[in-house]
């Protein structure tokens, strides 16, 4: 039977279309490192765990679709510790960072509408734009640069009357880079001359490394009708399975449109909202410490990887990802020969192809997206592995 075109044209995941290999591999006995998908190995906070464990509703009942008020508040306060002021009906708890991606989409923008985006960007926003019947335009940044914003001129140049929005990730999944103030007030200047919207997708803001900051796009009231803002639980507090986000924006006809899709899927989970009003109560030092562990890990596998003949990576200012590029024809042929074909002493590791994180054809394909969630034994041991693995690999270009 005929499938319907819009689900014709979704890619797979790259962070989870090898998947099957991977569990072939463990069906051999193969120890699989996964540095594809970007699911830390840190603790979740206990308070967190045990809010869970303490669950004393007699009823696991319907919620408001706007997210419940007490969780809402919790966001409040969170948004005051870094200098931002919000009221409570400027946020809407969403399921996940990835729906409030979703609803922005479908709220601003009708089918075959554009939204401009940098690339490399995290992949699962092509099925966000594809679900919503959005055409992403694409700006590219380099591994060269740096993965740095390409000048402004590019994205105006890609205006079209079509534009409804441009979509940024700071700081960036997958290359780590973090939008500078200065940068924020040209997007923010060029948003409101042409009169788009800005999504900013602020899910890493705990995660910046060296003297790199993290700029909020909502420290900006002046451009408040043109800003919405996502977030998350998911990385911020390790409990990537919650579910948990938020929609942010000060403009409330963006946030009417969003109700109507929140009222469709009834009400975000209330388990996991509970753990979330939990997880605001997390001592700063817990993230303070996970920061300081990131960078660890950051600093020990870009080490690591340009130790290795023929890969060459740029190093992260913040979240948890980098973009290698390796000595290979085809990096998901690479990936897929790792978990197929190749094991080292009962190891091997999961990479993400990167190609499906870009939009224009032909990019990305030699390399790949590395999440470094593991703790650094486990890097040590995926990067002998990976390097063990470009060495018998027949695709290999040098």
């Amino acid at each position: 039977m005929q499938m319907s075109e819009r689900i014709s044209g979704f890619q797979a995941s790259p962070i989870r279309r090898l998947v099957p290999y991977a569990n072939e591999a463990k069906r051999k006995n193969i120890k699989v490192y996964h540095l594809n998908i970007g699911q830390p190995d840190i603790q979740t906070p206990l308070q967190v765990l045990e809010a869970i464990r303490n669950y004393s509703k007699k009823i696991i009942a319907y919620g408001q679709s706007e997210g419940e008020l007490e969780l809402r508040q919790g966001l409040q306060t969170y948004y005051r510790s870094f200098g931002v002021e919000i009221a409570l009906d400027d946020i809407m708890i969403t399921t996940g960072g990835s729906e409030a991606i979703l609803f922005s989409l479908m709220t601003l923008c009708d089918p075959g509408d554009e939204v401009i985006i940098p690339e490399p960007f995290y992949t699962n926003v092509g099925s966000f734009a594809r679900s919503a019947m959005v055409n992403l335009v694409p700006v590219t940044s380099t591994m060269e640069s740096g993965f740095a914003l390409p000048p402004i001129e590019s994205f105006e140049a890609k205006i079209t009357e079509r534009t409804r929005a441009i979509l940024l990730c700071s700081p960036n999944n997958p290359t780590g880079y973090i939008f500078s103030g200065d940068e924020f007030a040209l997007i923010l200047d060029l948003a409101k001359r042409r009169d788009i919207f800005i999504i900013v997708d602020e899910v890493y803001r705990e995660f910046c490394y060296d003297h790199h900051m993290f700029t909020s796009v909502l420290k900006y009231p002046e451009y408040a009708e043109r800003v919405i803002v996502v977030d998350s639980f998911s990385k911020r507090y390790s409990m990537c399975g919650s579910r948990i986000g938020a929609l942010v924006s000060r403009n409330h006809n963006v946030l009417e449109g969003a109700m109507k899709l929140a009222q469709a899927r009834l009400c975000p989970p209330d388990i996991e909202q509970v753990a979330a009003i939990a997880a605001l109560q997390t001592p700063i030092d817990y993230l303070q410490e996970v920061q300081k562990e990131y960078q660890k890990r950051r600093d020990f596998i870009v080490n690591g990887l340009r130790s290795i003949e023929g890969v060459k990576c740029t190093i992260p200012n913040g979240a948890f990802y980098l973009v290698a590029k390796l000595p290979v024809d085809d990096a998901e042929n690479f990936a897929i020969y790792l978990l197929r074909d190749f094991n080292l002493n009962g190891e091997t590791v999961m990479v993400a192809p990167a190609e499906g994180f870009y939009v224009t054809s032909g990019l990305g394909k030699q390399e790949i997206r590395i999440a470094y969630v593991l703790n650094t034994k486990d890097l040590e041991r995926s990067l002998v592995c990976l390097e063990a693995a470009l060495k018998s690999y027949p695709g290999r270009t040098i």
